[in-house]
């Protein structure tokens, strides 16, 4: 099958969803996670940047490019459900590259962040560099643009609506508007053409991935929570063999 056969099949599991159903994406971080994953049987993975990055031994920011893409290719030849990658900011690449790149590795999206530094970029000139992305790939990859008003201490709904709209135009397949209160998901539902991704916590301590359906979201991933889940429980182990 085709680049662009393969992530159209990925859109596809975005469409229709109703609110007591969205899509559930699991983040893996190595092989072994992804393979565990697929066989649970989710239909689709998003590989979070940060737990990958912890997996390779860096901090998020710090990970090379060389390395997750590496990283993201083993994840991606280890199971047969499609695969969406979370680059970051795209490590600086030009759009043509990054596109190359990305489809190097199999994966059939990614997530592209409108901030880098700890800045918020400008959204018409992130815009403008999505517009790129898409017509470097073609359709064959599903862009998610993430939006980070909401993680970068802007917390009016607005904001992150205007950005959202910018990137649609310019042919985001998905809006991520990470870290977004649960009470503002109506608002941003209400004012986003397409879909939109939420991040769901893994502590119990937010609403599940059901009720953020039922709020607006149209798929959930989790960022590294299932990574550093994993970590969490090997440190429980560790310790108990030490005893």
């Amino acid at each position: 099958m085709s680049d662009v056969g393969k992530a159209d099949l990925f859109r596809a599991l975005h469409r229709g969803r109703t609110p007591e159903d969205p899509l559930v994406l699991p983040g893996p971080w190595d092989a072994v996670s992804a393979q565990v994953l697929a066989e649970a049987g989710f239909p689709a993975l998003a590989t979070p940047s940060a737990g990958v990055a912890a997996s390779l031994g860096y901090e998020d920011e710090d990970v090379p490019a060389d390395e997750m893409f590496a990283a993201v290719a083993r994840i991606v030849r280890a199971v047969d459900v499609p695969v969406s990658a979370d680059v970051r900011d795209g490590f600086g690449l030009p759009p043509k590259e990054l596109v190359e790149r990305l489809l190097e590795t199999g994966a059939v999206g990614c997530n592209l962040e409108d901030s880098s530094g700890g800045e918020l970029k400008d959204p018409r000139e992130h815009a403008d560099w999505l517009a790129e992305v898409r017509a470097a790939a073609g359709g064959a990859l599903f862009v998610n643009a993430r939006v980070d008003t909401f993680a970068r201490g802007v917390p009016d709904p607005g904001r992150a609506i205007e950005r959202a709209a910018l990137y649609v135009a310019a042919g985001a397949d998905c809006v991520y508007p990470i870290y977004a209160p649960p009470e503002v998901l109506p608002l941003l539902r209400s004012g986003i053409q397409g879909p939109v991704n939420v991040f769901a916590r893994l502590d119990g301590k937010g609403p599940s991935p059901t009720e953020l359906g039922g709020l607006g979201a149209t798929r959930i991933t989790f960022g590294p929570g299932l990574q550093r889940w994993a970590a969490q429980a090997l440190r429980g182990m560790a310790d108990q063999l030490r005893r």
